[in-house]
């Protein structure tokens, strides 16, 4: 007897400058899945109404103006504050939320956000009788959930910056989460803090960790720190990832250590198609 395909619901919403998507696997009860989507969703838009520098009337844009001190601003706020400041520290201040001469946590706080959101509104749905997996993706990254005992895998393409139609490499994630950076799709906007420049000797960096918050920070930092330097890989929390030069050259590692042979089996990390 053929086995039923599992019932894949999604949900999406435009928010953060750009599209999250929500997914559930299995047959999980409508209600209880549009309670947790709406809560996720509404998590992701408060988060933007606090952190966006495009809105005016935001805490972030108010710290900036001076019309808000830091002893006044909300919780999370001052959370993701105390956050890019330690994140300064331990990337040695390749990320860098004040390089511009004022408080910016965007290339922090959208990977703080969605992870939070999917933690407090989708992960409580892992595990209810039906549900496998759920995900939330929000502009590319991803926070990944599995039911345990589930056979469930995600598995995620990473797209090849220079050719977009293309798939450079997939991973199998069970629980974790998968970020990318650069300039493949909005153009230079990454700053270096230690020059201003946002030309950089990375054109996509892709990070597979624990956390979204970890793999977002850090393929912001792997950007940064550019395509010689993979000193900071066996940095905590960080399980695989890679690297694209703009000519083209890739380089993976995984749990700490450069990987140099594309046949080399990364169960459950990144590796090339076919491998």
């Amino acid at each position: 007897m053929m086995r039923r395909p599992l019932r894949r619901t999604v949900r999406t919403d435009e928010v953060m400058g750009t599209v999250a998507s929500i997914h559930v696997i299995g047959d999980a009860g409508l209600d209880d899945v549009e309670s947790a989507v709406q809560d996720c969703f509404g998590r992701l838009h408060l988060a933007d109404r606090l952190f966006s520098t495009y809105l005016d009337d935001s805490e972030i844009s108010r710290l900036r103006r001076g019309s808000l001190e830091l002893d006044h601003v909300d919780a999370q706020v001052a959370a993701v504050h105390r956050a890019c400041v330690e994140a300064k520290a331990f990337t040695g201040g390749l990320f860098d939320a004040w390089h511009q001469g004022w408080f910016d946590p965007t290339g922090y706080v959208k990977g703080w956000a969605a992870e939070n959101a999917a933690r407090e509104a989708l992960l409580p749905l892992v595990g209810r009788p039906g549900v496998q997996a759920a995900a939330l993706n929000v502009g590319g990254d991803m926070q990944l959930f599995t039911a345990p005992g589930s056979g469930w895998v995600w598995r995620v393409g990473i797209t090849d910056p220079r050719h977009p139609d293309s798939v450079l490499a997939t991973v199998e994630v069970v629980d974790g989460a998968v970020a990318t950076s650069g300039s493949a799709e909005r153009g230079p906007h990454i700053v270096d803090p230690r020059t201003g420049s946002t030309e950089l000797s990375v054109v996509s960096a892709t990070v597979v960790a624990d956390r979204l918050t970890t793999a977002d920070l850090w393929a912001t930092t792997a950007a940064i720190a550019g395509f010689d330097d993979l000193s900071w890989i066996g940095a905590p929390g960080v399980r695989s990832g890679l690297v694209v030069s703009p000519s083209g050259r890739v380089r993976r590692w995984a749990e700490g250590v450069e990987i140099t042979s594309s046949r080399e089996p990364l169960a459950g990390m990144l590796s090339a198609p076919g491998a």
